[in-house]
């Protein structure tokens, strides 16, 4: 009897631990935070991982067409999911206009993001440099109308980068201005090249002083830093281009590690918040 009582318990613990285990997988469900896709870029001659987020009101608004934030080092194991965190909540709060994020994941960082140097130690440091022009075109001629045609899009495009993502943020507003209306570079590595795009960019400004866009730079305390990017903003406040809105900030208590989440908040909130309550400088 006390066999027949073993076996029964037994049965009832594995029977137990299979509806606990059915139960379990009926309420697991995968998290989705948006769609990936890939872009076969000719230009580049490689595929290109392409993650996208879309605001709420995009399937809510059935009709409504809306603007892009184009994000560098848009990897999910890069910069693409708290920045997509970070535009969520400052939707919901009502600080920033609904946006669909588009992020652009890396294969060569550091081939796509910087142009010809003449630096030793850039071409030390970086022996493949010298792709962004390249990078530049798969975006614009490649990218942005796949991204058109998928997706329920405006003209309005923002690009935004950080460190050597924001150099080329900046040479992309001095080389192909009219590719984005917004630039957001966050700690951008003006140094390379002996800062050469600084000054590329004032005799620029001297021939075409009119530049209407919206910029916003942002330094860290990290050595160095400060000083390669101060001068861009000192152009500005000297040549004052007409039609241009920019902001410079300097954050003394975030270094290069930890500027991107507090830059890029203050960013959204100051280019794209509902009703812009900003001057320009």
């Amino acid at each position: 009897m006390l066999g027949i009582l073993r076996i029964i318990f037994a049965g009832l613990v594995l029977l137990a631990m299979g509806l606990q285990a059915k139960a379990s997988e009926l309420l697991v469900k995968p998290l989705v935070v948006g769609e990936s896709l890939e872009v076969r870029s000719a230009h580049m001659q490689e595929q290109r991982r392409i993650n996208v987020w879309l605001p709420a009101e995009y399937q809510q608004q059935t009709t409504t067409a809306f603007p892009v934030v184009y994000m560098l080092d848009g990897g999910v194991g890069e910069d693409f999911l708290h920045i997509a965190g970070l535009m969520q909540v400052s939707i919901a709060n009502g600080t920033m206009r609904p946006f669909i994020l588009v992020g652009i994941e890396n294969t060569v960082r550091r081939r796509d993001m910087t142009g010809p140097s003449e630096n030793v130690l850039d071409k030390r440091d970086i022996p493949n440099l010298g792709g962004s022009a390249q990078f530049r075109r798969f975006i614009a001629e490649e990218l942005i109308p796949e991204i058109t045609q998928r997706y329920r899009t405006t003209g309005e495009r923002a690009l935004v980068g950080e460190s050597l993502a924001g150099l080329f943020t900046i040479e992309t507003l001095v080389e192909a201005p009219d590719l984005f209306q917004s630039y957001v570079a966050i700690d951008p590595s003006l140094w390379w090249n002996d800062m050469r795009l600084t000054q590329r960019f004032a005799e620029q400004l001297k021939a075409q002083p009119r530049l209407e866009k919206h910029v916003y730079i942002a330094s860290s305390s990290a050595p160095g830093m400060e000083r390669a990017i101060k001068p861009f903003a000192d152009i500005l406040t000297l040549q004052k281009p007409e039609g241009l809105k920019w902001f410079y900030e300097h954050y003394s208590i975030e270094n290069h590690a930890t500027i991107y989440h507090p830059a890029a908040l203050k960013a959204f909130r100051l280019l794209f918040a509902p009703e812009t309550k900003s001057t320009p400088k």
